[in-house]
């Protein structure tokens, strides 16, 4: 049974040093607010007490933490819920949601697909405003986050494990799209600036899994995160009409089997700002701006599934300035991560199916 509650767990923040990490001051607070989700994947606020939750297997939850009621909202998406797919990230703004989710396509093809609809705690019908094409019978890599910048809504579509696809901008995989909220394409698209063999959507080709996507406050850039293979996950900002590379470039990774990828990088290709090699499979990201931790304003915060960390990284423009490791091992994998604006409180979802706050 899904259970609000109040668990406190003590923080303290530890520095990444080339020879070990140490721990420097006890200044953080862990908060468990809900446990018992089944695989939760994205939470988005809809106001300062009220959240939404996705979980990958089909429901959308309403959560009121100040009066703790929850609720399972009723929808129309026709997902498929196959390996990492299913009902994805989610977005409120304005009154409307945007929702990222595998539509299944027939015959085990489905695709990395984004539906609009008006917020209702009793139901919501959704319209789907993007597909990726093409559909694909594929259980990995669906990318899926999506991020809001004025009346554009960029989204990340994984390459659903087929390499190479990801240099092919005539098919969507592999790709970082940006469409206007209601699903219509932007005219100054890179396919309308030179891009002529592009299709409309894509902003950027070359990304294998990226899982983390969000606009930074103080410059208006998009930022991405994303899984390499056997090592090379990274972090870096999205730029109009580049290539990140894969699957020519590894990142610094190699093939599950070890062979070797590609460089790490090279010439012509868009650089990360932070590479990680061995992978921590990093997935969602923020960019904060807060008062609960106004020293880390402009920093990115990381979280990961892999080695369970949350990790924040100063960095100027594209350059990597230090990384820290704010926490690991504390409240498992973590999945997604928001601020609620008001209070600049940090706000963690766990695939065991918990919601965190993190505060002072």
């Amino acid at each position: 049974m899904k259970k609000l509650l109040g668990i406190v767990v003590l923080g303290f923040l530890v520095i990444l040093t080339s020879n070990s990490l140490e721990a420097k001051t006890e200044d953080f607070k862990l908060t468990k607010i809900l446990e018992d989700l089944n695989s939760p994947w994205s939470l988005s606020f809809v106001s300062q007490n009220e959240v939404l939750i996705t979980e990958k297997s089909g429901n959308i939850f309403y959560i009121n933490i100040q009066n703790q009621e929850l609720k399972s909202i009723k929808h129309n998406l026709q997902f498929l819920e196959h390996g990492q797919g299913g009902l994805l990230d989610i977005i409120y703004k304005d009154e409307f949601l945007w929702i990222s989710y595998s539509e299944n396509r027939g015959d085990w093809k489905t695709s990395t697909s984004i539906a609009r609809g008006k917020f209702n705690k009793n139901g919501i019908n959704f319209k789907n405003i993007f597909q990726a094409n093409p559909p694909i019978d594929s259980g990995y890599h669906f990318g899926s986050r999506l991020a809001i910048k004025g009346n554009y809504i960029f989204a990340s579509v994984g390459e659903r494990g087929q390499g190479m696809i990801a240099q092919d901008p005539t098919k969507h995989a592999g790709s970082i799209i940006r469409i206007h909220l209601d699903g219509s394409i932007p005219k100054d698209n890179p396919k309308f600036e030179g891009k002529t063999d592009w299709l409309p959507e894509i902003y950027q080709i070359g990304v294998r899994n990226p899982q983390g996507l969000t606009l930074s406050p103080f410059n208006q850039k998009i930022y991405l995160s994303n899984h390499g293979a056997k090592g090379g996950d990274w972090f870096g900002a999205s730029n109009y009409g580049e290539n990140y590379g894969w699957k020519i470039l590894g990142w610094g990774g190699t093939n599950y089997s070890g062979t070797k990828i590609g460089p790490k990088w090279k010439k012509g290709f868009t650089k990360p700002i932070k590479y990680w090699v061995p992978s921590i499979a990093v997935s969602a990201i923020l960019i904060y701006k807060g008062s609960e931790f106004n020293e880390w304003n402009g920093d990115a915060l990381i979280t990961s599934l892999k080695d369970e960390t949350l990790r924040k990284i100063k960095f100027e423009g594209s350059k990597l300035i230090n990384e820290e490791i704010i926490f690991k091992d504390k409240i498992g994998r973590i999945r997604d991560i928001k601020i609620q604006k008001k209070t600049g409180e940090i706000y963690l979802l766990t695939d065991d199916g918990s919601l965190w706050r993190m505060h002072k």
